[in-house]
């Protein structure tokens, strides 16, 4: 096979990784992705988003694509109200979109069995060049909504705390005021 059409297969083989990538996640149901696993799970080195914000992601993410309404999915561009439940659903689509990245990086070993060895390296380069800034994103949003998340349900704990003390007139004792001793 000459280089241009060897460089053709690539081309359409990458597009249908992709894609299918992107369609199996699309598939995987909700409650899968609920919960961070092995693979998507934090990571002590990400120092709680810290190492993506020295990479400046929030300055460069925006120029990547968005894959997630292509198969009827979630477009993660933007944000919408910042509900508990918004904010659940847009950390799941992360979870979701990280996947489908992650799968997308597998099959790079199947090209070496129609290029030539000197191509090799190109094509896992490949892989990792368009794969790896998406994970990045989708790890970076996941932790910040995670953080915000987390925040609310303590100030929320915090609040219905304060609240509770404040109902009750404890007048320095455990007992309520006016309840029998």
């Amino acid at each position: 096979m000459s280089l241009a059409a060897v460089l053709a297969v690539d081309a359409a083989a990458w597009c249908a990784v992709q894609a299918g990538a992107g369609y199996l996640v699309h598939r995987v149901p909700d409650r899968r992705l609920s919960v961070d696993g092995w693979l998507l799970r934090e990571r002590a080195w990400e120092g709680g988003g810290r190492v993506y914000r020295r990479m400046r992601i929030g300055r460069w993410k925006r120029w990547l694509p968005e894959g997630g309404g292509v198969f009827g999915g979630y477009d993660k561009r933007a944000l919408p109200t910042p509900t508990a439940a918004n904010l659940e659903r847009y950390r799941r689509e992360t979870r979701r979109a990280e996947l489908g990245h992650w799968l997308a990086l597998l099959p790079a070993p199947l090209f070496a069995l129609w290029n030539p060895p000197l191509l090799w390296p190109a094509m896992g380069a490949y892989a990792v060049a368009v794969n790896l800034p998406c994970i990045a994103s989708q790890r970076y949003n996941r932790l910040r909504v995670s953080r915000v998340l987390a925040a609310r349900e303590n100030g929320s704990r915090a609040s219905a705390a304060a609240a509770s003390r404040s109902r009750r007139d404890t007048m320095g004792i455990s007992i309520p005021y006016g309840s029998p001793p």
